[in-house]
């Protein structure tokens, strides 16, 4: 007997995580483009580190490799996390960052599908409170006209900690958009005069704003396919655009656009990749609308106010914690029982 042509098999979380990875492509491919390929050899080398670090795990918990090392959602943490840090990091920074993620905030909470956190976003925040010198040094666009490593001496900085004789690493480098905005505010200087700054485009950071726009693009390629649903992403972009559009009309000379909050830092993959992630985001549709809210508030305040220049990274650990209490008050009433459950 044949089935009905409305049933359909479910997608395996492979195939899922595989179209997740798919989607990340036209973002990192913007990224290679306007920063050069040293972005590729973090991922590889966190991909790497990632599946190694997942297999000894697994066999210290005698649990069988191949359906947990195929199931891709270990490359996730791995992209992820080279994605937020700096693509001339050096190879111990990637690995201690991607061991971690993968040990600690995926395995020792019991593995894939129950850690509280999100692992790529441990891994991120222990290395930026761990080493924050390494975590400065951002490659400047090719559009800015700016001094350009060869991808050779990328390498040898990467592996060796090598720069060619009279280079020193300040000048192929620079600060984020974000952070560079924050810096110059406490120096006296107003949003219009910092954005006349070489490094800032028409939306945000040259460079930086297209590969946003990528993660945009992946994001809805997600959505078309029905990988995730539109609350988190699109409500965590209108709070964040309605935060910072309302402090802007307020004070234009000391907060910066909405746009510009859309296209710097980790907004766009935050959006779709981070904030989106199954196990560490509500199950009710009203529980995803507060911890969106809530996660587009919290990264508008630290990219403001706090100690660090992007704040998508903490807003969604902090969500995660938030997330137990939220399901619990946002549980749809049971059909036929009043308010109170009775």
């Amino acid at each position: 007997m044949w089935s009905s042509p409305f049933i359909t098999l479910p997608s395996s979380v492979s195939q899922i995580m595989l179209r997740v990875l798919i989607a990340l492509i036209p973002g990192i491919a913007a990224y290679v483009w306007y920063f050069g390929p040293a972005i590729l050899v973090s991922i590889a080398l966190a991909s790497v580190t990632a599946l190694a670090t997942e297999a000894v795990m697994l066999k210290l918990r005698n649990r069988p490799l191949k359906p947990f090392l195929s199931d891709n959602s270990a490359l996730i943490t791995a992209w992820l996390l080279a994605l937020s840090i700096p693509p001339l990091a050096p190879w111990w920074l990637v690995v201690v960052g991607t061991v971690f993620g993968i040990a600690v905030a995926k395995h020792l909470y019991g593995g894939l599908g129950n850690n509280i956190f999100n692992p790529a976003m441990v891994g991120y925040a222990v290395l930026i409170i761990s080493f924050p010198g390494h975590m400065t040094h951002w490659l400047t666009p090719h559009a800015i006209g700016m001094l350009e490593l060869p991808f050779s001496d990328q390498l040898g900085y990467i592996f060796g900690g090598i720069l060619p004789a009279g280079l020193t690493l300040d000048a192929v480098t620079t600060a984020t958009p974000l952070d560079t905005l924050k810096t110059q505010l406490h120096l006296g200087l107003s949003v219009n005069e910092i954005r006349e700054m070489p490094i800032y485009g028409y939306l945000s950071g040259k460079g930086s704003e297209i590969v946003a726009l990528g993660f945009a693009i992946g994001g809805l390629y997600m959505l078309a396919t029905r990988i995730i649903t539109w609350y988190l992403p699109l409500i965590y972009l209108a709070a964040l655009f309605s935060i910072a559009g309302f402090f802007h009309l307020y004070d234009p000379a000391h907060y910066a656009s909405p746009l510009f909050h859309w296209f710097s830092g980790a907004a766009m993959l935050g959006a779709f990749f981070i904030f989106t992630d199954p196990i560490g985001s509500p199950t009710t549709r009203k529980g995803k609308i507060i911890y969106a809210v809530g996660a587009a508030l919290l990264t508008w305040l630290i990219r403001t106010f706090g100690g660090f220049p992007d704040g998508v990274a903490f807003a969604a650990l902090l969500m995660n914690i938030c997330v137990p209490l939220i399901d619990a008050y946002s549980q749809p009433r049971v059909f036929g029982k009043k308010g109170d459950g009775k």
